[in-house]
């Protein structure tokens, strides 16, 4: 009996739902012309003149174990790292700087493989790539384009999306939509995609934000194209539209995400971009196929709002979360591939981090606005509220001024066994959190800098922060700088 009014209620809640297979035949409005790049070019990194090379780092100690960090949420897309040997406390002002990198507008994350490192930005009206040295800062290449974007709420005119490195390949997606194939070593472009004029894409709030997903030999974009399709897959190596998927729901700024759910490959978008009125949620994509699973809704409706923390995989469950009203939720989702919620919590409401899970716990910043911001801890399998804090402190500035400080929205790394936290207003903390409390280690302020909301990307001991406007303090314009934290 208990089984019948299970699935009788499953049965009404895909009916409300609409959980039915869906596939579109979208055709590809624009073959791309491929490039003929030659054999690549032996490159040596030169300095230049918005480097600042302070101090060697420390050796790497013989032990210690390194990684990649080839997406904006590191190797395995949620913000964990299994870099080991760093060192959890700060000496007096700070961890030591090893370079600085002036750059112009962006919110992206520097990514790192194979001793090159890739920051986009952009330069007055050019977006940016430069390919440098990890641990020197000096320029292996540079490629740029121009670009007519303005944000119309009066924040940083981008890029959002972080450079997605795959083996010889890396890939960009530019605040207006521009989909770039360039050759890691030089940076020759191997193919290109105006999707805005391609697929009729219209403006967004804050333009394109989320960075592409490689998923074999596939690179997906949460697109948002009036019309459809919503979600579109390229080839990876020529550019052509492979499939498309999804016409109801525009682009949001999370990122698509690779979910194993019962065995299947699947990707999940958490989309929703500008509507009227305001729609998005969950899509679970067939990545061979484009055929849509489901689609669960899970929008606040508030025009001017977004869904930008990309979902949380938890074996065959998904936590998805936005902060402008709803919070969050965790689906259960069925054999059939149809999304159960097994809980709620208005209250776990992230802006734009991605939650962390931790030994069946989950961590994330709840709040809309800096000043309403809490660290939190939920018990991942009941939605159960273990804790929440709220960290601040009165800082000394380091032209003697005291400041009231705090995370506020903050981003947070889970690596050799403790966690990085970077402040929004460029706070650095070691911290220990368990389902019982949140400690802090180790702190330093950085800099002073609003918007710092980029998660730092850590990689063979050194740890790369994006400050993303000037600094009160200094009066330095927007860097990307490499922190030595490698330990013994």
């Amino acid at each position: 009996m208990k089984l019948f009014f299970r699935n009788l209620g499953l049965f009404v809640l895909f009916s409300c739902y609409g959980f039915t297979a869906e596939k579109w035949d979208f055709k590809d409005p624009k073959v791309p012309a491929l490039s003929k790049l030659g054999d690549p070019a032996k490159l040596k990194p030169n300095i230049f003149d918005r480097l600042t090379f302070h101090k060697a780092p420390r050796p790497l100690a013989e032990q210690a174990r390194t990684q990649s960090w080839p997406r904006f949420l590191g190797a395995t897309d949620d913000a964990v790292s299994k870099e080991t040997h760093l060192k959890k406390t700060f000496p007096k002002g700070g961890p030591p700087k090893v370079w600085e990198i002036e750059i112009g507008t962006g919110y992206t994350c520097p990514t790192v493989a194979d001793g090159q490192m890739y920051i986009f930005h952009r330069l007055e009206d050019l977006e940016t790539v430069e390919c440098v040295d990890p641990e020197t800062g000096r320029r292996f290449w540079q490629f740029q384009y121009p670009v007519v974007y303005s944000d119309r709420y009066g924040y940083n005119n981008g890029p959002r999306s972080s450079v997605v490195i795959d083996g010889d390949l890396i890939y960009t997606f530019g605040v207006t939509s521009i989909l770039h194939c360039l050759r890691a070593v030089d940076g020759k472009p191997l193919w290109k995609r105006d999707l805005a004029t391609e697929f009729n894409v219209r403006g967004k709030f804050f333009g394109q934000g989320g960075t592409p997903l490689i998923y074999k030999d596939l690179v997906i974009v949460n697109l948002g194209a009036e019309g459809g399709p919503c979600v579109t897959a390229f080839n990876k190596f020529n550019g052509q539209m492979v499939w498309g998927s999804g016409n109801k729901w525009g682009a949001s700024y999370a990122s698509p995400i690779l979910a194993n759910l019962h065995g299947k490959d699947r990707i999940l978008v958490f989309a929703g971009g500008e509507s009227r009125p305001p729609t998005g949620g969950l899509l679970c994509i067939n990545p061979v196929t484009g055929e849509l699973d489901f689609r669960f809704s899970w929008r606040a409706q508030k025009v001017e709002s977004v869904n930008a923390a990309t979902p949380l995989v938890i074996g065959d469950r998904i936590f998805l979360t936005e902060c402008y009203t709803i919070g969050g939720v965790m689906l259960d989702v069925t054999p059939e591939f149809f999304p159960d919620p097994v809980w709620k919590a208005p209250k776990f409401g992230v802006h734009f981090m991605t939650p962390v899970l931790d030994d069946g716990y989950i961590y994330g910043f709840d709040g809309r606005h800096d000043l309403q911001a809490e660290l939190v801890c939920y018990e991942a399998k009941t939605g159960k509220e273990m804790w929440r804090s709220r960290e601040e402190w009165q800082e000394t500035l380091a032209d003697g001024r005291p400041f009231n400080m705090g995370l506020r929205r903050g981003n947070l790394l889970k690596v050799d066994d403790a966690w990085l936290c970077l402040g929004e207003y460029g706070s650095l903390l070691w911290m220990d959190l368990t389902p019982k409390r949140a400690k802090v280690l180790a702190r330093h302020q950085l800099f002073l800098a609003r918007e710092t909301w980029t998660l730092p990307a850590v990689h063979r001991g050194l740890l790369y922060v994006a400050q993303n406007t000037k600094d009160y303090v200094s009066g330095k314009r927007a860097r990307v700088i490499c922190y030595d934290i490698r330990g013994e």
